[in-house]
This record gives C-alpha cells, structure tokens and sequence, in this order.
C-alpha cells in the first residue's frame, strides 16, 4: 500500500485527486498509477482504470485472477466493476468511501447475486494516512475556491 501512497502522492503533485493504485502478481509490481482524469481530460483515468489496464498489458491476458490491486481509497463504481470485469483475485483498499464506495462504503457491488467473479476485498490498509491526504487536498481546494 506504500508505493499506492507514493502514487497519490505523483497525482497531487499534478493537481488530481490524490489517489494511486499498485498490481501485484505473485510477489511483482506489475502495474502503478495514479489519477490523470485532469491531465487526460479523461473521466475514465483513474487510478485504479489505469492500474489494470497496464497489468494486462503487462501479463497478456485481461484475466488478472492472480493480481491483488492495492488502492488507496474504496474504489467508485465504474472502478469497482472494472475489478470485477478484469476478475482480479483480490483488491485491498485504504480509505473507506462511505459515499461513493463501491466494495462495501455505499454498496458492496461485489456481493451482487448471479456475478460469475468474486473479487477478495480487504479494506483500511494504511487508511488513516491515505484517509489524510485526501482530506488535506479537499481542504486546499475548498479554501483556495
């Protein structure tokens, strides 16, 4: 969850929402990023979108049922999907997002009935400095607006 953390980092310095994102495969980082919604000017680039889409490409195949992916906020819905979709085996996250989390905060999209994919989800891995960080930036735009 650390080298999620330094990829928040990497999008703050950028002026996103500080969120990053980390693949695991059997003990190999084989995908990192952050978010780039801003700089792409894409509503699809988010960490975790990114994060996956670089780990297929890494392994070549879609199927991530190997991969843990390491988050450090509760994913949105479209990433929560995302996770199921690409079948990662696990997805461990940080901050909890009880209004738009999507693996337990605001619905927990995984235990949906007639899904051929369980995704593993573990969260509050390291929550309290990621919970901060995304409080920090929120609280820099609130007054700088």
């Amino acid at each position: 969850m650390s080298l999620a953390f330094n990829e928040a980092r990497k999008a703050w310095a950028k002026d996103e929402v500080p969120v990053g994102a980390v693949v695991v495969i059997e003990g190999q980082v084989v995908a990192r990023a952050h978010n780039q919604v801003e700089g792409l000017g894409d509503p699809t680039a988010h960490a975790e979108m990114l994060a996956i889409t670089q780990a297929s490409a890494a392994i070549g195949d879609w199927r991530l049922n190997a991969a843990s992916l390491y988050v450090t906020k509760e994913p949105c819905p479209m990433c929560a999907g995302a996770s199921i979709m690409s079948r990662l085996g696990e997805v461990i996250f940080a901050a909890a997002d009880p209004k738009m989390g999507c693996l337990g905060g605001a619905l927990a999209v995984q235990d949906l009935p007639g899904l051929n994919h369980r995704v593993v989800v573990r969260g509050g891995v390291l929550a309290e400095p990621c919970s901060q960080l995304l409080q920090a930036y929120f609280r820099g735009k609130r007054s700088a607006g």
